[in-house]
């Protein structure tokens, strides 16, 4: 992890969208990981709401979630990019991927849910889309996430099944 700053999308040609709303991005540092686990919180609440735990109960066991997929994340994908999304300084969410020979794997995006619903993520998408430059894109998705039908609108078809998740591809 490393805290370099990366240029402004609008010095990416395949960044025009994310520049159009503002968005920068910069690589993770260790003094991120409490606003990463916000963010990893905050797409689990849903999916919480109903379990008959306390607010404590809950947020620890967010809390040992988001370590676990960090520390997972970490380990299998190692020449990952690791960034915060920014908008107008303020973090606003995170992407992470990793790019190989023949595939963009978008390892995650998410996006804190005050700034969800404005275009963000479809931005970031097609700017992703554009700097693939003809590779496939893919993503792994909890069946039940709400964001699938953005990823169908977008082009991405399942292609295979991992128990809870979908892979997603979108040819280039």
């Amino acid at each position: 992890m490393s805290g370099e700053t990366l240029p402004p999308p609008a010095q990416h040609p395949g960044w025009r969208n994310a520049a159009v709303h503002g968005l920068t991005f910069r690589s993770i540092d260790a003094t991120d990981l409490p606003f990463l686990a916000r963010v990893y919180a905050s797409t689990r609440t849903e999916e919480l709401a109903p379990v008959p735990w306390t607010e404590a109960q809950k947020i620890a066991f967010l809390d040992m979630q988001f370590r676990a997929q960090h520390a997972h994340y970490q380990t299998n994908y190692p020449k990952a990019l690791w960034l915060v999304v920014e908008r107008g300084g303020d973090a606003i969410g995170r992407l992470y991927l990793v790019r190989w020979p023949r595939e963009l794997r978008l390892i995650d995006i998410a996006i804190l849910p005050e700034y969800r619903g404005q275009g963000i993520g479809t931005a970031i998408l097609r700017d992703l889309f554009a700097d693939a430059a003809g590779q496939r894109v893919t993503i792994h998705v909890e069946k039940n996430n709400p964001a699938m039908s953005l990823y169908a609108r977008l082009g991405f078809r399942p292609i295979g099944e991992h128990g809870v998740y979908d892979l997603l591809e979108r040819r280039g």
